[in-house]
């Protein structure tokens, strides 16, 4: 449909060596574990190649600029156009174009995110996403969260990377922060698109609490009708209780639906107002945003302790003698693993209490026993060749092994808590628990 004129210069095409090399390989001649070397070889290969691109970008719109100063174009309108050349250099859209000239021309500030990407410790993907957290930031923020998070971004997934660097730019810029979610709130709508074949999709933009209590809801009730011999699947029956309770909102009734955030003392009484609290399972929220969810909440706020050791900021231990993990001790777990699954670079949320040695092996009913895991991961695990360890726990950082069928080894590390413990003889946090107004459940037994 679309054809590329000839380029008028005769150009140095390093990428014509890269393209035969790669078309050279032949899988059939590769064992597993070669298979399985290549393919992180080629991802650091594509992440250096976006290094080099994000130069090149960078480069050429320095050249416009330069060439249209100097024949009288406006400030405002110089290289407006180098978007729009970028995008059909790499055959994607104008406005696709004018986000890497967007991320090019931040990298150039940015060294320490433009080193991981160029070395390979993270794709274009994640620096989006860092430049993207930091664009509001002054010139001096930015730096200092380029420097701070630049170097721990190897092994980290794309929450991960967005929840590190959402809680920096918040710490640099609080007002800022505050003054950007005040004017997000009023940007609270509904909208409707249409899918094919008889579907359409409803989007609704939220604040990060109502979003969680709502999902939470239709998760939990589904759950509930799974288990009572619904045939349906879990997101079937979500959607189909989204159209419900908006058709009928009458059955809404006596269940109780909370949130959870993860503060420390200090944050809870006001005497820390720079320090992000934690939204679990979304991330970061302001402190003034926090607060409102507590000045607001419309039934009981629930304050629980829990304890975290003094130099490494991880919860200490907690045994049980049950065979599932339920409870305080699903809590915990959840709390210490953190918003996603403890496979690395998994940012599915952790929906299974899982015996990292199986229970029939040996495995331990306890906070040392036990990962937070998505489904997918946790079925994967249990295909032959896999293997999950346990290789230190409390006072050492929970660390997981996992060997997959080819004998690659991975680490599984439970990250910190999300906030700083108070600065007591005994560190710890707290999870302050906000409950809304009661929904009804209406459970029918099948027999």
């Amino acid at each position: 449909m679309f054809e590329q004129a000839a380029t008028p210069e005769v150009a140095i095409d390093h990428a014509s060596m890269w393209v035969g090399l790669l078309g050279d390989i032949e899988p059939a001649e590769l064992s597993d574990a070669q298979i399985v070397d290549e393919l992180a070889a080629q991802e650091r290969l594509t992440s250096a190649s976006a290094a080099a691109k994000a130069r090149l970008t960078a480069e050429l719109h320095r050249r416009r600029v330069t060439a249209e100063r100097a024949v009288g174009v406006p400030a405002e309108r110089l290289a407006r156009a180098v978007g729009h050349e970028v995008a059909m250099a790499r055959r994607e859209s104008p406005h696709a174009g004018r986000e890497h000239l967007a991320l090019a021309l931040a990298l150039q500030d940015m060294p320490h995110t433009y080193a991981a990407l160029a070395r390979g410790d993270i794709n274009e993907q994640r620096a989006q996403i860092v430049v993207r957290e930091s664009a509001d930031l002054s010139r001096e923020a930015r730096d200092c969260l380029d420097a701070t998070l630049g170097p721990q971004l190897a092994g980290l997934g794309n929450h991960d990377v967005l929840v590190a660097a959402r809680r920096i730019a918040y710490e640099l810029d609080v007002a800022g922060a505050e003054e950007r979610a005040h004017r997000a709130r009023t940007r609270r709508r509904v909208t409707l698109r249409p899918l094919g074949d008889g579907m359409a999709r409803i989007s609704a933009d939220l604040p990060a609490a109502d979003a969680h209590c709502a999902i939470t809801e239709l998760r939990q009730r589904a759950a509930v009708l799974r288990a009572a011999g619904d045939d349906r699947s879990r997101d079937q029956i979500m959607a189909d209780e989204l159209c419900n309770r908006l058709d009928a909102p009458a059955l809404a009734g006596t269940r109780r639906v909370g949130v959870q955030l993860v503060m420390s003392a200090d944050m809870l009484l006001g005497r820390d107002r720079t320090t992000p609290p934690h939204l679990v399972g979304y991330g970061p929220i302001t402190p003034g945003t926090a607060a409102d969810l507590i000045a607001e909440a419309e039934e009981d706020v629930l304050v629980r302790r829990i304890y975290a050791d003094p130099w490494t900021n991880t919860l200490v231990a907690m045994d049980s003698t049950d065979i599932v993990f339920t409870g305080n001790l699903r809590r915990l777990l959840h709390a210490r693993d953190g918003d996603t699954c403890r496979t690395p670079w998994c940012d599915a949320p952790p929906r299974h209490g899982d015996h990292v040695t199986p229970r029939a092996a040996g495995g331990t009913t306890s906070l040392d026993g036990g990962q937070g895991l998505c489904e997918a991961c946790n079925y994967a695990k249990e295909q032959p060749g896999w293997r999950h360890r346990t290789t230190s726990t409390w006072p050492d950082q929970h660390t997981v092994e996992i060997t997959t069928p080819t004998g690659h080894r991975h680490h599984s590390r439970a990250p910190a808590l999300p906030v700083e413990p108070s600065t007591t003889d005994t560190a710890r946090a707290i999870v302050v628990e906000l409950y809304t107004s009661h929904i009804d459940v209406d459970l029918e037994l099948v027999a």
